[in-house]
Order: C-alpha cells, then structure tokens, then sequence
C-alpha cells in the first residue's frame, strides 16, 4: 500500500480522537472506573497541561512548537526515504506521527491534554497517559528495534560505497 506510514499515523491519530472524545463524554474530570482489579488498571479522567509525565506544566507555545518541528522533520523524512525499505522505521514514524498529532490536537484547541488510562503496581501509581502517548511509544520502541538490529545492515552499505 502507497504510503502506509501516513495511513499507520492517521490510524493512531482517530483512535485516539476517538477514545478522548469517549472518555470526555462518559466521566467527569477526577472519576475513574477500575477495569482489572481493584487499582490494577482504571480510566482516570484527568487533564494535563504540560508534556510526558506531566513535565513543563503551562509550556503551551512550547509545546505546540516543538510538536511542529518534530511533525515537519518525520513528514520530511518520510518523504525523503519512501523508497527506502525500511518498513519497521516508517511505521514506527508513522505512528509518532499520528500521536504528536493527536496531542498537538488537544493542546493548540484546549491549552490541555485529556489522559486517562491508569495503571498501579502495588504502590506505585503510572502517570497516566492516552492512546496519543501508547502510538508514540510504541512507535519509538520499533525506531529503537529497527536502529539496534538492522544498524548491520546499514554498516554494511556504508563500507560497500
């Protein structure tokens, strides 16, 4: 399929859309539902003003911006290396993608980003996060795989040219 990565980001970007949209209409900021357990993992309807873990709270220009920069260099790199073969980079890109825009989405409209999955182990509670952040990290873990096992391979090009 002719650019699957942007069909890929487009995906992570409606799922997300969606479940935010789902969770903003069904509980109200502060109420969670325990879903597995009893505080294993809950939908937590929380607002968050600031980047991942809740860091750089109120930093909505910076934000915003570093989002585009970051949104102009994957479609850049996308474009550039379409012809590359490297499926495992293009979707995990593709998927960043879809979830920088998810996020951008929410904070350029709203100043805030609606998160609300939850998860607890014993006594440590995970920041809570969406599916914006889940397509944003699994994409970067398959940038990560891609670089650790195919580095090879590109080694190999470099010494072949």
């Amino acid at each position: 399929m002719k650019y699957y990565y942007y069909w890929i980001g487009l995906f992570v970007f409606a799922v997300d859309l969606i479940t935010k949209k789902i969770i903003e209409s069904t509980l109200v900021v502060g109420d969670t539902v325990h879903v597995i357990g009893e505080r294993f993992f809950s939908l937590t309807s929380v607002r968050n003003r600031g980047a991942a873990f809740s860091s750089l709270q109120e930093q909505r220009v910076l934000l915003l911006s570093i989002t585009l920069v970051v949104v102009a260099l994957i479609v850049w790199y996308l474009h550039k290396n379409r012809h590359s073969g490297k499926v495992l980079l293009q979707i995990g890109l593709g998927m960043v993608l879809g979830g920088a825009l998810g996020n951008f989405l929410d904070r350029a409209l709203y100043g805030e980003v609606t998160d609300f999955l939850q998860f607890t182990f014993g006594s440590y509670v995970f920041p809570s996060f969406n599916m914006a952040d889940t397509g944003i990290c699994c994409g970067v873990a398959l940038i990560v795989i891609h670089t650790l096992f195919f580095h090879e391979e590109r080694q190999q090009r470099r010494s072949n040219a």
